[in-house]
C-alpha cells in the first residue's frame, strides 16, 4: 500500500511536470495507453478476452468515465495548485464516500464518522481560507476530482460484487484509451525523446500503483489500509519541495494534517464498527 502511494505521487509529479510542456489531453492519453498495453501484455496471455466479460457493463462505463474525470480535473488543477495541497483536497474523496454510502449504499455511519467528515471539510477550509493564495476558482479542479473519485469508489464497491478487480481495471483502461484516442488528435504535439520516456514512466507508475493497490486489498481490509493511503500526501509534499521548490505555508500544513487525521479517524471508526458487527454475529451463533 505504501509503495502504491509512492507510485501515485510519482504519477502526479510527472503529470504536473509534463502538463507544463504538453496539452493535458495528450498526457492523459499516454497514461491510459501505456496502462492498457501493459495490462494486455500481462493478463491477455493467461485470461484471453474473457477478462472483459462483465455483468454490469453500464456501471463499468460509468466507473471508467468517473476515473477519466478524476484524471482530467486533477491534472488540470496541478497547473494552478501546488502538488501537496491539490493531493490533500483530492483526499476528501474517502470522507465523501463515507457520507454518500448512507443514501446510495444503505450503509450505517456512526456519529463519530460524521464528525470526521465535517472535520475533514473544515481542513479544506483551512487550506483554502479567504484571502489565501489558494482562494481562487482553480481550487474547484481538485475538489471536482475528489467528487469524481468518490463516485468511482462507490461504483467500484458495487461492481466488485460481480466482477473481478482485474476486469474492472482493464475495462476502465481500455475504455478510456479509446475515448482519449478519439480526442487526442486535436491536441497532438510530438514529445521530445526525454519527455516521451517520462510519459512511458507515467503510464507505468499508474498501472503499477493500481496493481499494488489491488494486491493490498486482497490481503487486508480497506479500513485497515486506509490510513497508509495518506502517505501519498507526504510523498507529494516531498516531491513539491525537491522538484518544484514549493514549501506549503503553515495554514496549508495545518489543513493537510486535519484532513489526514479525519480520514484516519473515519477509517478507524469503520474498522471498529466492523469488528463489533463480526463479534455480534459470532455471539449470535
Amino acid at each position: 500500500m505504501v509503495v502504491a502511494t509512492l507510485l501515485f505521487a510519482s504519477h502526479d509529479v510527472l503529470s504536473k511536470y509534463l502538463s507544463g510542456f504538453y496539452p493535458v489531453m495528450l498526457v492523459i492519453w499516454v497514461r491510459y495507453l501505456v496502462h492498457t498495453l501493459l495490462m494486455m501484455g500481462i493478463f491477455l496471455p493467461q485470461s484471453g478476452l474473457r477478462i472483459l466479460r462483465t455483468r454490469r457493463p453500464l456501471l463499468q462505463v460509468a466507473r471508467a468515465l468517473c476515473l477519466l474525470g478524476t484524471s482530467l480535473l486533477f491534472i488540470s488543477g496541478l497547473q494552478y495548485i501546488p502538488l501537496a495541497e491539490a493531493t490533500a483536497v483530492n483526499f476528501l474523496s474517502p470522507l465523501m464516500v463515507t457520507a454518500l454510502s448512507v443514501p446510495l449504499l444503505k450503509e450505517r455511519v456512526s456519529t463519530g464518522q460524521w464528525l470526521a467528515v465535517l472535520v475533514g471539510f473544515s481542513g479544506v477550509m483551512v487550506i483554502v481560507h479567504p484571502g489565501g493564495e489558494l482562494f481562487t476558482p482553480a481550487i474547484l479542479f481538485p475538489f471536482g476530482s475528489a467528487l469524481c473519485f468518490c463516485a468511482y469508489q462507490l461504483l467500484t464497491r458495487i461492481v466488485a460484487r460481480t466482477d473481478s478487480p482485474t476486469t474492472s481495471n482493464f475495462f476502465a483502461g481500455i475504455f478510456n484509451t479509446v475515448i482519449m484516442s478519439v480526442i487526442v488528435p486535436y491536441f497532438w504535439q510530438w514529445p521530445t525523446l526525454t519527455h516521451g520516456l517520462f510519459m512511458l514512466v507515467l503510464g507505468g507508475c499508474g498501472m503499477g500503483a493500481h496493481l499494488l493497490l489491488t494486491q493490498a486489498f486482497r490481503h487486508a481490509a480497506p479500513a485497515l489500509l486506509a490510513p497508509f493511503g495518506y502517505c501519498q500526501i507526504v510523498f507529494a509534499g516531498i516531491y513539491g519541495v525537491l522538484i518544484f521548490s514549493h514549501t506549503p505555508p503553515p495554514s496549508a500544513i495545518a489543513g493537510i494534517c486535519i484532513i489526514c487525521l479525519s480520514g484516519i479517524a473515519a477509517a478507524w471508526l469503520q474498522r471498529r464498527s466492523q469488528k463489533r458487527a463480526r463479534a455480534g454475529l459470532t455471539a449470535g451463533t
